[in-house]
């Protein structure tokens, strides 16, 4: 007789032992010092990167996502930049110490960290993840897409290896071998799990809330960019260009819609024209429309991260052979349009308004049309325009005069160099920042005590405030006591 093997079972199983491995493992984390860390840290990225290349061929074959260049340089990014960018800094132990105030501050690791990749930014995801959580002292588990599952396999099993060889603790590393919904479930309700994350996998959103746990969630993008009259225009069509087709448009924090001063409108066409840009009729854009969105309105994951050229050769459009960015003019914003959704190619919504006021109330419906206030660009010569829009708009970044790609993930600004850009600004996710060790950690505050409490409250007896402060202090004493 054959009996059926239950994979949801076997993956529950898995879930609960490399969480055991995992909550041993952060025990004897606690007793490393940042400089034992940051050995991992600086050996993990350098055996990193000799496999740039190939983790990125593997990644691009397996998923059927994006372009092998650009994967390239996101491996790249968190493999090689952001080890740089932790040097010297620290997250445990003490963090700082005024000996004048008689204030200490320790960072303390958060324990057993559980991370949900996608298959989008699978590798890059990964490395930027694991990096973080052992410069912050912590274990972690990767639970990797399904689309994706063999390429972060690999990715963990060099990472675990060359931290183990480093002095890492076993079981410290690991990743979820057999995927299911069940699996995943438990990593996220497991009492010994401290911490969970997920990057960029909106239908997780829901059961990060009843998980009853701290959580980060990076951010699904829904960004406008708007083009102010005071602008470079060549310069800010290009870094929008270059911004929306890298990695054919599955970086969250790309593009997603253009708001255009109207004063500029036809120059910024003409750039866009230009530099490789399409603009598609209204029955061009229903064909195209069909193409990306299934009956149910919902997107077609066939059609994400492919080129301009594959998609219109799909919805059987005429453009020209050096089209990069397929673009369709709004007229405005409405909450039923399909394409209101977050395409994870290289398609843009263009509108135009008047000035930037209205341009301005234009862009807070954008962010708040999903709630997903992810991260808003501006291109703008006039500080006083940038100011305000700064101070009014609902979104957890913004950026100005930079490619929303690049400057998001702390490329092209100072920003941290994250692959996992927190959203913040409904209240609805954990932390708004890009993540970093910081959050990885939590703060131990220590004051010593520096004063009496007759030195806080002097006697008044004339004072009949200062006498009812002294007795409702006794009182609290008194209470201590008992």
């Amino acid at each position: 007789m054959k009996y059926r093997v239950d994979n949801d079972l076997l993956s529950i199983q898995e879930a609960r032992i490399n969480i055991e491995l995992a909550r041993d493992a952060a025990k004897e984390l606690k007793n490393f010092s940042q400089d034992q860390l940051d050995v991992v840290v600086e050996q993990m990225g350098q055996a990193l990167h000799p496999h740039i290349e190939k983790l990125a061929k593997m990644a691009v074959e397996e998923t059927d996502y994006g372009t092998f260049h650009d994967k390239v340089i996101k491996n790249r990014f968190v493999s090689e930049y952001l080890p740089q960018r932790l040097k010297n800094q620290r997250f445990v132990g003490v963090l700082e110490e005024d000996e004048e105030q008689k204030l200490l501050k320790i960072g303390v690791p958060v324990g057993v960290i559980v991370s949900m990749v996608p298959a989008t930014s699978a590798v890059s995801t990964t490395i930027h993840n694991v990096l973080i959580a052992v410069k912050a002292g912590n274990a972690i588990i990767i639970s990797p897409h399904p689309r994706a599952k063999e390429t972060v396999r690999g990715v963990i099993k060099l990472l675990a290896k060359t931290a183990e060889d480093a002095g890492y603790p076993p079981g410290a590393i690991s990743c979820m071998q057999l995927v299911s919904e069940k699996g995943t479930q438990e990593l996220m309700e497991h009492p010994d799990v401290s911490l969970l994350m997920a990057t960029g996998i909106p239908k997780l959103i829901d059961k990060l809330k009843q998980s009853a746990k701290p959580y980060i969630y990076g951010g699904s993008g829904n960004g406008p960019v708007f083009v102010e009259r005071s602008c470079d225009t060549a310069k800010a069509v290009k870094d929008i260009i270059d911004s929306r087709t890298f990695d054919y448009g599955m970086v969250s924090a790309a593009e997603q819609s253009v708001v255009v001063d109207q004063p500029i409108d036809q120059e910024i066409k003409n750039e866009f024209k230009r530099q490789g840009a399409y603009f598609m009729t209204d029955e061009e854009k229903q064909k195209l429309l069909r193409l990306l969105c299934k009956k149910d309105g919902s997107l077609n994951p066939a059609y994400v991260g492919k080129s301009a050229i594959y998609l219109a050769d799909q919805a059987q459009l005429a453009v020209p052979s050096d089209t990069k960015l397929l673009i369709y003019e709004q007229p405005y914003v409405d909450e039923s349009n399909p394409f209101a959704q977050e395409f994870l190619s290289p398609v843009l919504a263009y509108y135009v308004e008047k000035d930037w006021q209205q341009a301005c109330e234009r862009c807070i419906e954008l962010l708040m049309e999903t709630l997903k206030s992810h991260t808003l660009v501006i291109h703008s010569q006039d500080e006083e325009v940038i100011r305000l829009f700064a101070l009014k708009k609902p979104v957890s970044r913004m950026l100005v005069n930079t490619p929303s790609t690049f400057g998001s993930m702390g490329a092209t600004t100072n920003l941290f160099p994250s692959m996992t850009l927190g959203s913040n600004a409904f209240g609805i996710m954990a932390s708004s920042d890009n993540i970093s060790p910081e959050h990885l950690t939590t703060i131990r505050n220590i004051g010593y005590g520096v004063r009496g409490i007759e030195e806080c409250f002097s006697r008044r007896s004339e004072d009949s405030v200062e006498a009812t402060i002294e007795v409702v202090i006794k009182q609290l004493l008194e209470k201590i006591m008992e």
